[in-house]
């Protein structure tokens, strides 16, 4: 059984899902949900800080979802931060909070995952493997759009766009007027215009709104038979009219529209149509599903040992031309290396060999500085399946495989990290000696201080890894930490 928690930008969603098969494709059959909508977005103040009341409101919501959580026996929690908490400048100070009062660690992802893991939900609900689609999901801080076939994703895209923004800017004073609805959907097309073409080229038997937002205005739609009925330009031009005729924001009393939703709707309906009318959109079918039913299929793939984050690793090795092989034979050294200093976590293995594999990313960019390129490159390239925390740990390891120490010296005093790095160093080292297959006489431990303990005469063997090891010496005394070398 598993959970996923979505703090979006309008509100926080929880998922409690068993699934119904062993293979990832059945049905994920929800057994509890829960929403709060606490409004985050609207609690970002004028210098871009949640404000003490926004963090209070999120806090007692979450310490709430914590109940329900304590109530199953899970296998995994996933919990995923969205726009807002991407944009908030005080996110650091509000995330320890946060998961002190849920329990559980949260993951900001970036807008290109989140619009991925919105796909997986919608097509595991679907499962219809040969429809070609597109998804758009219109949140409370970003929107995004992702065209697909079947379970794979083909173009996906993050747009600075959401409705708690949009409805700020067009009817901060309460009043709705139809010129202002047309300078907001205008301001809407001028954010899709430019990937358009990207999307027209690929194309779609069907359009799915995946968002709370979607669904109530699809709902607004059908049940005042406004329009055609449906979520169409035609449907969305009557919600319009009806909204305006309403005259205020205060004033909106629409069937099947709750109070709660309309500052939302306000700025959903804008985005959808400029999107509708930018990409050639004639009809959108409100499902429900998205983000948290993507996330929960994501932690049913990785306990069957089909992590996209694999993928995205060669995908992004193809992407810059690394040399595999050299890859390959440094993640090997590492995860011995650091199997000798007695360290378990299956976490920092998985870490550390996804950063053996890209260390030498930078080459791409330059030979001058390579683990500097490289380190900037895996923290801000776009890996699915990767969550900016870790993409951020990734980079620090590539950052310090080599040169000096003292660029992530307040690092090294996280025990695990200090390992992961040393491992990675040795390695390197090791690999440029094509010492790959004379381990054995190499023994590593890491407490007070590093030792390395070599087999009699092999340095002779290997005589430049004295070079290596000298430069290890001075490095770790740099940053600290005493590193002492000799043949037994």
């Amino acid at each position: 059984m598993f959970a996923a928690v979505d703090l979006g930008s309008n509100s926080f969603r929880l998922h409690v899902g068993e699934p119904g098969s062993d293979d990832g494709k059945g049905d994920m059959r929800i057994v509890r949900s829960a929403r709060d909508p606490v409004r985050l977005a609207a609690g970002l103040g004028a210098d871009g800080n949640l404000t003490a009341e926004a963090i209070a409101t999120a806090l007692a919501s979450l310490a709430g979802f914590a109940d329900i959580l304590r109530e199953y026996r899970l296998d995994a929690v996933r919990v995923v931060g969205t726009n807002t908490l991407r944009v908030a400048r005080n996110a650091a100070e509000f995330l320890p909070l946060a998961e002190k009062a849920l329990g559980y660690p949260i993951e900001v992802i970036s807008g290109e995952e989140e619009g991925r893991l919105v796909y997986m939900g919608v097509a595991r609900a679907l499962g219809d493997p040969g429809q070609r689609r597109l998804v758009i999901d219109i949140g409370g801080g970003s929107t995004e759009v992702v065209a697909g076939n079947g379970d794979t994703t083909a173009l996906v895209d993050s747009f600075s766009i959401g409705t708690q923004p949009q409805a700020s800017r067009f009817f901060a004073d309460g009043r709705i007027e139809h010129a202002r609805f047309e300078a907001a959907t205008t301001m809407a097309r001028a954010m899709f215009e430019d990937a358009a073409g990207a999307y027209r080229a690929h194309g779609w038997s069907a359009v799915y709104g995946s968002s709370g937002t979607m669904r109530a205005m699809a709902e607004a739609i059908a049940r005042g038979s406004l329009g055609d009925g449906t979520l169409s330009l035609a449907g969305l031009g009557a919600l319009r009219a009806a909204l305006v005729a309403c005259g205020r924001v205060d004033r909106v009393d629409l069937p099947g529209l709750k109070r709660e939703r309309v500052v939302a709707v306000l700025g959903g309906v804008s985005i959808l149509m400029g999107a509708m009318r930018e990409l050639g959109i004639e009809r959108v079918c409100a499902i429900n599903a998205g983000l948290r039913l993507g996330a929960l299929s994501d932690l049913e793939l990785r306990s069957l040992q089909h992590d996209r984050r694999e993928l995205a690793i060669v995908d992004c090795m193809e992407r810059f031309g690394v040399d595999a092989a050299r890859a390959a034979r440094t993640a090997a050294i590492a995860l011995r290396l650091y199997g000798q200093l007695g360290a378990a976590d299956a976490s920092c293995l998985h870490y550390l060999g996804w950063a053996c594999m890209l260390h030498e990313i930078g080459l791409t960019v330059s030979h001058t500085g390579a683990h500097k390129h490289g380190a900037y490159l895996v923290e801000h390239v776009d890996l699915p399946g990767f969550t900016t925390r870790e993409q951020r740990l990734m980079a620090t390891l590539v950052l310090g495989h080599k040169g000096n120490l003292r660029k992530i010296r307040d690092t090294l005093g996280e025990p695990a990290l200090a390992r992961m790095v040393l491992a990675l160093r040795l390695a390197v080292a090791c690999m440029h000696a094509r010492v790959d297959d004379d381990l054995d006489g190499f023994r590593l431990r890491m407490k007070n201080r590093i030792e390395v303990e070599l087999a009699p005469g092999w340095l002779t063997t290997h005589p430049t890894m004295r070079f290596w090891l000298e430069q290890e010496c001075t490095a770790w005394e740099d940053a600290g930490q005493t590193f002492q070398f000799r043949e037994a």
